[in-house]
């Protein structure tokens, strides 16, 4: 038997239980099933005295014998207790099902090691369905270890594969494979001292020990974010080579009239050093893929135009795409006026836009006239067609598919610079995996005169106090958001919470105007809403998540989420950002229940704590794990991590990427003999012949 055979011919699968295994968790070859690793594992080496037992005890395991059966109950409410001593004191067994197997194989006082979740009943504890075994030597030599413990559905335990018989299963495998390849050079795996693969996937399932376990930990990890970094790298390194860029070596009178008499306010120091990176990237003659990160409010769009300017001056054309209407509309908006004294063409191209507009749009940009056309994924139709593309921005670039990004390449025959934005903060340790063959720059510096945000978690019994706030707030004549859960646009609880809302606030605001704001309504009504309350027309916008981005009303000082314990801490971010855009204070206000667990209330206070959005990013990290945050689902990612944790392993990550950096500057096609089975394991782990680096 090799890795590749069909899990089908393992024995105790057999082909029922092998369909199961793969619809359920994806198992198909001894392979994946030597890679479907442990979630924990419980110390079997110990033994505890029925007296030591308490609550923070998730497993025991006790040595004893069953003093007597008792039966209880009839129907479904029956159960067989055996009452279990250690000598001193009681314990009851309790099973629910398969009573009959039970009383057939457990005897009274004959010596058991029962290994089991004790659970409190009342005063005592009792343990549900426990391991019982013959205390033998063989059982004895069984229990010195560390008991690994597998994710199993309900299906797999329907079809008697929970936890115990995975395990079993993987023992046979590895007994029964003849043969486990290395995947690592032996240069590599001598120089970082790692366990062998073979060694490593014994012990990741029956590690004797902790140390053990850790060694091959350690070396299964590095193997998963080395060959991810070396995936990343490679790739890098074929387009640097393959795909030369436009040489931007002009900065002619666009840019400097535009610094030297129409910037409206003194750039960052932030923003300076973001501007020479990129600037630096484009007359380099390479093709730039940057990934611009900056907090909400830090001057991303200002970046943005100021960087256009310098594809006009080089006779290029430039278009913005982000993922709303609302927000494209935002960008048309701000960079229009910007370039209004300067009278360089811009237009917005979406969904909506008429049909005469749209041809005079696609017309003017195929002749060259048209210099900057911002829009939404109306940007990638084939009729879109430019005379001269030379940079391409992509705004809050994770909500776009990678199919929908790749589109616009092919606009040209060398692909243009690409810029992409995001005001998600992204921690580092995605950073270098998901957009790991990007050049980052960080805004990391927001301008100057803004004030925080104070940031307060009320619960929804402070509701009158909170109303008093606001009615101060209108009456010295700023504007309100508040903000209700919409998770999905069909869940017509969280609607009907919206509309009362709505007639709520309108009670109990008599005398000011309130807008209303979500996913369902027609572009043009929520646009009509929407400029009611940036013009003032309207004080109050009660709204779903359709305002997280793209909307920007300075006189607007406070925020209310209600509900705020259904928001991830990123869009809490993201939606707290829309207040502190003028001079004022402002406030964003989490209004929640007092049902709550305690991981939802240690990740609203980090929201009271800080404004970082950096420090955020890396708490949503630890709180939710990579695979949930906003827009880095590990879709992102080269291949799917089985046992790495961006989330902890940040460490190990950079020590893989440095090594895959330094083996590629030294082997860029992996063409050397030592280097030949990592060329060899990549094409096998590669999900897909999509160019990843070339579309991020």
């Amino acid at each position: 038997m090799d890795l590749s055979t069909n899990i089908t011919y393992i024995q105790g699968i057999g082909p029922k239980r092998a369909e199961v295994l793969e619809k359920e968790i994806a198992v198909s070859t001894v392979a994946d099933l030597l890679t479907y690793f442990p979630y924990r594992y419980i110390d079997r080496s110990r033994f505890y005295y029925i007296h030591e037992i308490d609550d923070s005890l998730p497993y025991i395991q006790l040595k004893g014998r069953i003093a007597s059966f008792e039966k209880m109950g009839e129907g479904r409410s029956r159960r067989l207790i055996a009452h279990f001593t250690d000598g001193n004191r009681f314990i009851d067994l309790v099973w629910f099902q398969g009573i009959k197997y039970v009383e057939n194989r457990l005897k009274i006082n004959v010596p058991y090691i029962v290994f089991g979740k004790p659970t409190r009943y009342g005063s005592r504890y009792n343990i549900p369905h426990p391991e019982v075994d013959p205390i033998t030597k063989v059982n004895i030599q069984k229990t010195n270890y560390l008991q690994a413990f597998y994710n199993t559905t309900e299906k797999m335990k329907n079809n008697f594969l929970n936890s115990t018989a995975i395990r079993n299963i993987i023992f046979t495998a590895l007994k029964s494979v003849s043969n486990i390849d290395e995947t690592l050079p032996k240069e590599l795996v001598e120089k970082y001292h790692l366990m062998s693969r073979k060694e490593a996937l014994f012990n990741i399932h029956l590690p004797q020990n902790n140390d053990i376990l850790q060694k091959a930990q350690y070396r299964l990890k590095f193997e998963e974010l080395f060959y991810t970094q070396l995936s990343i790298v490679r790739q890098t390194k074929y387009r640097e080579k393959k795909f030369k860029g436009y040489v931007f070596g002009t900065i002619g009178k666009n840019f400097n009239s535009f610094y030297q008499n129409h910037l409206p306010f003194e750039l960052t120091n932030a923003q300076k050093r973001v501007l020479r990176e990129i600037r630096s990237d484009m007359k380099t003659g390479k093709q730039m893929n940057r990934l611009l990160q900056g907090d909400v409010g830090s001057g991303k769009t200002m970046v943005a135009l100021m960087s256009s300017l310098i594809a006009l001056d080089n006779g290029f054309q430039v278009c913005l795409m982000a993922p709303t209407e609302i927000l494209a509309a935002q960008h048309f908006s701000t960079i229009s006026e910007l370039l209004k004294p300067m009278n360089i063409e811009t237009e917005l191209l979406t969904g909506s836009t008429k049909k005469s507009d749209r041809n005079r749009i696609l017309n003017n940009l195929k002749n060259g006239e048209l210099k900057i056309l911002i829009g939404t994924h109306a940007l990638i139709e084939d009729t879109v067609i430019f005379s001269n593309l030379g940079l391409v921005i992509i705004d809050e670039q994770h909500r776009f598919g990678v199919a929908q990004r790749a589109k616009l390449w092919s606009k040209n025959i060398q692909p243009p610079h690409v810029l992409v934005m995001t005001a998600t903060p992204i921690p580092r340790t995605l950073a270098m995996t998901i957009y790991g063959d990007l050049d980052v720059s960080v805004i990391d510096e927001l301008p100057p005169g803004r004030k925080p945000v104070q940031t307060l978690h009320l619960f929804d019994n402070r509701r009158d106090s909170i109303n008093n706030f606001l009615k101060k707030q209108l009456e010295e004549g700023r504007q309100i958001y508040i903000v209700y859960p919409l998770i999905q646009e069909s869940e017509k609880l969280d609607l009907k919470n919206l509309e009362d809302g709505y007639e709520y606030t309108k009670e109990h605001f008599p005398q000011y105007k309130v807008s209303i704001v979500h996913g369902r309504m027609k572009p043009a009504e929520k646009d009509v809403e929407m400029q009611k309350f940036s013009s003032g027309a309207t004080q109050i916008l009660v709204a779903t998540t359709v305002i997280e981005v793209g909307v920007n009303v300075p006189n607007a000082s406070v925020m209310v989420i209600e509900s705020a314990e259904r928001f991830g801490l990123s869009q809490l971010h993201q939606l707290r950002g829309r207040v502190g855009r003028g001079a004022n204070q402002s406030y964003c206000i989490l209004m929640s229940s007092y049902k709550i667990t305690s991981d939802t209330q240690k990740r609203l206070s980090t929201m009271t704590q800080t404004t970082d959005g950096f420090e955020i990013a890396e708490a949503d990290l630890q709180f939710r794990g990579p695979g949930d945050i906003e827009g880095t689902q590990q879709s992102g990612l080269p291949f799917d991590l089985k046992i790495a944790n961006l989330a902890k392993d940040g460490k190990l990550l950079q020590l893989a990427r440095d090594i895959a950096l330094e083996l590629i500057e030294k082997d860029p096609f992996l063409e050397l003999q030592e280097h030949i089975v990592l060329k060899k394991n990549l094409q096998k782990l590669q999900r897909s012949n999509i160019n990843w680096s070339m579309i991020s």
